[in-house]
């Protein structure tokens, strides 16, 4: 009885130690994840695959992972990506085939233990929570990287339902009020007909009790809290709450200081809000990262620094404006980030007098922002030409 008591208790601990070691692994790999070493990062998920073969939340954060660096290679790296209705219609690099299949492999494992743990524990929270993650980041991956938005709702719906149950189970769940607070807001700020879609499709509305929800993600400490934060700056801008938006990005800029995006997201954010110096000063800073920066650098991302940098110094009436703006429209990669920059350049030319010139930047700014379906960016083109006729 002794011996047998002995051994159980031997194999609780060694069990409740390969699941801290995990634990911290897992950790380590989202610090890394979210200053842009992604390599390292899989490489700290893999570990804690190894560590606990068992848990599904490593396999999920290893396929995340993956699902991250297609999205950076492919340039999809700032808010201005999932702002407005901004579509680039170019040829993206192909999906490397390496971090595709690792993707599918490691969510295949986290879907497999998953369902498997909701089988034996229909009413566990962290069961209904650990599905509604592998099948968000496959929704995820379908709609972005696929291109497939309607065969990416099936999952959606999916994981809207594990984490809205896990919520039920336990409302102390802050991080799974993350997938469903995303889903909420995005359907509550659909069109009325798509709307209506939506719910019939399972999912609910209702924007005060989505960010509700993704602000308590936020705030309470999980292994989805930098990601809840990421989200907030995404909504803040829509909702045109600048500062808020500002106060993330800072918040975000100490926790990850090797992510040299958040210094772009900053600039962009300053520039939404009317403050062209805040916006200089933060480009100039990330610039200066990006530089110094040998690791990998996202499709089209140094077209990205030269736009930002050049609106921020056309507001400020900066001699260097036009150097930067063209810098942009050489190393650009989609039609949009052409267009804003033609847009600059049109104002550029108007402020000189260069009546004509500028008519010419304005109606190429708005061929090239309608192409991709930057609709705002097409609009102001289109009123700035009104303005010198």
């Amino acid at each position: 009885m002794r011996t047998a008591a002995f051994v159980f208790a031997f194999l609780a601990v060694a069990v409740a130690a390969r699941a801290e070691n995990a634990r911290a692994l897992r950790a380590r790999g989202l610090e890394l994840g979210y200053n842009l070493d992604h390599a390292e990062a899989l490489d700290a998920f893999q570990a804690a695959i190894a560590a606990d073969p068992n848990d599904p939340a490593a396999y999920s954060l290893a396929a995340a992972t993956s699902w991250i660096r297609l999205l950076f290679d492919q340039g999809a790296i700032t808010v201005d990506d999932y702002l407005g209705q901004a579509r680039a219609n170019i040829a993206k690099p192909r999906p490397d085939s390496t971090l595709a299949a690792s993707f599918h492999d490691s969510l295949q494992r986290a879907i497999a233990i998953s369902d498997e743990r909701l089988r034996l524990h229909p009413d566990d929270a962290d069961a209904h929570y650990q599905a509604g993650s592998a099948y968000g980041f496959l929704a995820s991956y379908t709609a972005t990287i696929e291109g497939r938005l309607f065969a990416s709702l099936s999952p959606g719906r999916r994981a809207y339902r594990e984490h809205e149950r896990a919520l039920e189970l336990d409302p102390t769940r802050h991080d799974a009020g993350l997938i469903v607070g995303m889903y909420r807001y995005a359907v509550a700020n659909l069109r009325a007909p798509l709307r209506l879609f939506a719910h019939l499709a399972g999912f609910g509305g209702d924007r005060e009790r989505a960010l509700r929800l993704v602000e308590n993600a936020a705030r309470t400490r999980s292994e989805v809290q930098a990601n809840a934060l990421f989200t907030l700056i995404l909504i803040y801008n829509r909702e045109a709450r600048y500062d808020d938006a500002l106060g993330v990005i800072g918040e975000l800029q100490r926790r990850f200081p090797r992510n040299r995006l958040l210094w772009l997201e900053q600039a962009n954010t300053a520039l939404r809000a009317g403050r062209p110096r805040e916006a200089r000063s933060a480009v100039e800073s990330g610039l200066a990262r990006f530089h110094a920066d040998a690791r990998p650098k996202a499709f089209g991302e140094d077209a990205r620094w030269r736009l930002t940098h050049g609106i921020a110094m056309v507001a400020l009436a900066d001699a260097s404006a036009d150097r930067e703006l063209r810098a942009a429209l050489e190393s650009a990669k989609s039609d949009w980030v052409r267009g804003r920059a033609h847009k600059e350049l049109g104002k550029l030319a108007d402020r000189g007098g260069v009546r004509a010139r500028a008519v010419a930047e304005y109606r190429d700014a708005e061929r090239l922002c309608k192409s991709d379906r930057d609709n705002d960016c097409a609009d102001e083109a289109r009123a700035l030409m009104k303005g010198v006729q």
